[in-house]
């Protein structure tokens, strides 16, 4: 009797675990723990507030984590079906928040739904990752074709999200493009020449004392000039129309371009918040009590930590208000000031564990379409790790990007969550392993 209950037990254990026997388990449950250990930060910058942002961080992360557990089920390769309905789907959402969105903050981003507001360009990013890798999983990146073909899908929900303006988020499409064509075997020397007109648009930006201007919007700066022509050189070496140096000439007429293209968006397109925020960064002691304010006390919050921080709930920086936004954008300061060096290492070392893990499951996957889902949501989330943890330490300029699984923000948090429920189903439909007989 006692081995019928048993054998009856065991194999419903069997049945519900059944569906998610090949899942990475280990990642799964590292993320809920930043999640959580997210909402306590998010709480630790609000206590003297009485706001409850970190209950709803709490919620929506509990929410995303059976999402994930759910899409993890379906086999990711119906993606394939719907990617140009999703495409389509998310670019419709761009113009619609262009007619009916919200303002805030000098942009257009929101949408309210239900008295929710949503954030589209936070769902772009996931569905160019789904529509990027249907575009390369059968033609590889390793003919220029296919690249521009990537790139020209790209260019739509790009400029959408750009002209809200959403400059942090289109920074991350850029990585996501760049990181999803280099695993699709294109050649290193294009995208560094794809990347290169946004260096030539700052080296020209640059003032020297030989700078030539013709005007305002014709600035030819030494650097540029250098960099133009090096590009020339690495174009005339990659790229196939070398007979008469046409590839060459072309790469560096590009990067002039590029250049020029970059002094007019400065001139008249950026608004003045990102040109402080860009100027704040590349002279950290000027305004410091306006654009420079945000990372000025974010640098002082984390240095106020030193080693082993002040304790949790108990840095005067945090607990007093002194860093803005400190509960989004800012998170990483209040770590910094809470638990010290040792903390910020630590943490920084879990979302490296955490990369390893989606860089094993794209090595792993059973198709170049779900490696290059895996690869994607990797690119997009270094990337943010990265340029967050750059602003708050000052190494990069204040984008508006928030450190992901840890900054309050639903739409950020729902799409890190979906892609992550998308990177499991890419582990739990890999080559079976026998678990049970």
């Amino acid at each position: 009797m006692l081995l019928k209950k048993s054998s009856r037990s065991q194999s419903r254990w069997k049945y519900w675990i059944k569906p998610w026997q090949q899942i990475d388990w280990l990642l799964f449950f590292v993320v809920v723990g930043v999640s959580f250990f997210g909402g306590l930060m998010i709480r630790s910058t609000e206590l003297s507030q009485g706001l409850i942002d970190w209950w709803w961080h709490w919620i929506v992360s509990i929410i995303g984590a059976c999402v994930a557990l759910i899409i993890a089920r379906v086999r990711y390769e119906n993606l394939l079906e719907y990617h140009w309905y999703i495409y389509t789907a998310v670019n419709i959402s761009l113009v619609a928040v262009m007619i009916i969105g919200k303002s805030a903050k000098g942009a257009q981003r929101w949408i309210n739904i239900a008295g929710v507001p949503v954030q589209p360009s936070e769902f772009a990013k996931l569905a160019m990752i789904i529509t990027l890798a249907a575009l390369l999983h059968k033609t590889t990146a390793s003919n220029l074709s296919s690249v521009f073909r990537a790139m020209a899908f790209t260019a739509i929900p790009w400029a959408l999200v750009f002209i809200q303006p959403d400059l942090a988020t289109s920074l991350v499409f850029g990585a996501i493009v760049l990181g999803m064509l280099y695993w699709a075997n294109a050649n290193p020397g294009w995208l560094v020449l794809m990347v290169s007109p946004i260096i030539a648009a700052i080296l020209f930006s640059i003032q020297w004392p030989f700078t030539i201007a013709f005007s305002k919007d014709l600035v030819f700066g030494p650097l540029g000039l250098i960099w133009a022509v090096a590009m020339g050189i690495v174009g005339w070496r990659t790229l196939p129309w070398k007979r008469f140096g046409v590839s060459g000439i072309g790469a560096w007429a590009l990067n002039m371009l590029g250049g020029e293209i970059g002094i007019f968006l400065w001139n008249h397109v950026l608004k003045e918040y990102q040109k402080g925020r860009l100027t704040s960064f590349l002279n950290p002691d000027q305004n410091l009590l306006t654009t420079g304010y945000h990372q000025h006390q974010s640098r002082i919050a984390i240095g106020a930590g030193e080693w082993l921080g002040w304790g949790l709930n108990k840095g005067p920086m945090t607990q007093l208000n002194f860093v803005p936004e400190q509960h989004t954008d800012f998170i990483f300061s209040a770590v910094g000031e809470e638990f010290g060096f040792i903390g910020c290492l630590i943490l920084l070392s879990v979302f490296a564990f955490l990369c390893l893990r989606l860089l094993h499951i794209a090595q792993t996957a059973k198709d170049n379409f779900g490696s290059l889902l895996a690869i994607g949501v990797l690119a997009m989330i270094v990337f943010q790790v990265i340029v967050n943890v750059g602003m708050n330490v000052g190494l990069a300029p204040v984008a508006g990007i928030p450190l992901p699984w840890m900054s309050y923000g639903r739409s950020a948090m729902v799409t890190n969550f979906v892609s992550l429920g998308i990177v499991e189903s890419v582990a739990n439909f890999r080559t079976k392993k026998k678990y049970w007989s």
